[in-house]
Order: structure tokens, then sequence, then C-alpha cells
């Protein structure tokens, strides 16, 4: 796989994750519906910043590593895959399980500055989160990436995070989208675990091939 789409290959898995209904999807949900569309942009920008940091250190990290030792990098190809492949029957499992939202509004006096921090602090805070970033460049970038991805990758990573999750600020906080989305959850959801899942079966299978 040549780098360019083994980029592209991160960025469309990387938006597949942010996809699923999790900690950090309902917490935009919930700030656009209860609070404001602002505070859901807001919550929307902190899952931005906290995606580069995850991409930060799967790419300065893991690499130095991962060149030096090739059996671990044929490994962690194998255990990405793996994981993602259970990724996917949890969320193939969960996906006729409504999504649970506060629609109180209490706190409707929360400044955007504040909704940021928790976006943010929630994104961090994710064990998931740092996971699933470390198998999908694990399991996809080159062992030797060359610079260019070192440059491009923490900007893209934002703009798949942020720009997800800005579609999901913009649709609920609008009545119409949010009621056509949570209709057609159980469809969206298990396309997206058939995805993951044949991309962790790819990953499992081609592990000890050169230049994947």
């Amino acid at each position: 796989m040549s780098a360019s789409a083994a980029v592209f290959a991160i960025l469309v898995a990387l938006l597949l994750g942010a996809m699923i209904p999790g900690p950090s999807f309902v917490l935009v949900a919930r700030n656009s519906i209860g609070l404001s569309r602002g505070d859901g942009l807001s919550t929307a920008l902190g899952m931005g910043i906290g995606g580069i940091f995850f991409g930060g250190i799967a790419l300065a990290g893991l690499y130095t590593l991962l060149a030096a030792v090739e059996w671990l990098y044929i490994g962690l190809k194998v255990a990405g895959g793996l994981y993602l492949i259970y990724m996917a029957s949890k969320i193939w499992r969960g996906a006729a399980h409504p999504v649970a939202m506060d629609n109180s509004g209490a706190a409707r006096s929360r400044s955007a500055r504040k909704s940021f921090w928790i976006g943010l602090s929630t994104q961090l805070s994710n064990p998931k989160t740092a996971i699933w970033y470390g198998s999908i460049f694990a399991a996809l970038l080159p062992q030797h990436p060359p610079v260019w991805c070192y440059v491009v990758l923490p900007p893209l990573v934002f703009a798949v995070e942020f720009g997800w999750y800005s579609v999901v600020a913009l649709c609920f906080s609008s009545r119409k989208p949010r009621e056509i989305y949570l209709r057609a959850k159980i469809g969206i959801d298990r396309i997206a675990a058939c995805a993951i899942a044949a991309l962790g079966l790819r990953l499992v299978f081609a592990a000890n091939k050169a230049g994947i």
C-alpha cells in the first residue's frame, strides 16, 4: 500500500470510528440539543484538537519503535486488525440500542469556552479513542512513512474529527435531521460495522506481506 493510499485509508477508518455513537458523539449531540448550536460546535472543536493529540502521539512515539523492531510492527498489525473486528462486533450488537441523551438543558448558561474544554477533556480521557488511533496507525501506515505524512496527517485528522462532529452539532440542533438520523441508526451502525470488520480481516490476513 502506498503512503498516500495509507493516509486515505487512515482518514476513512477514523471517520467511521467517529461516526459510531459513543461518549464524544453523545456529548456533542447533547450540547447541541440542550444548550445551543454554538456550544455543540465548540464541543466539536475540542474533539478535533483531541484528535490532533492522539494522531501526533501515534506518529511520534509508535513509529520510532516500530522502525527498529519489525516483528513488533507485524504483531501490532495483527492486534490492530483483531481489535477492529472486536469493535465491529460491538457496533453491530449495539446498533439496535437507542442513543441515550439528556435533553434537560439545565446548564444553558454554559459558555462556548467551557463546552470546548469539556469536549477536549472527554476526547483525551477516553482510553478507547487512544486504542483506536494506535490500532489504525499501526495497521495502515507504512513502517517507514515519508516525511510528508508527519506534516499532513495531524491537520487532516483534525479536519476529520472536527468536520464530523460539526455535522453532528448542526444536525442535532435542528429537529428534522435529528429525527432522520435516529430512524436510520440501525442501518448506519451496521454498515459501519461491516466496513470496519472487513478492514480488520484484511489487516490480519495481509500482516506478513511486505509493503503493507
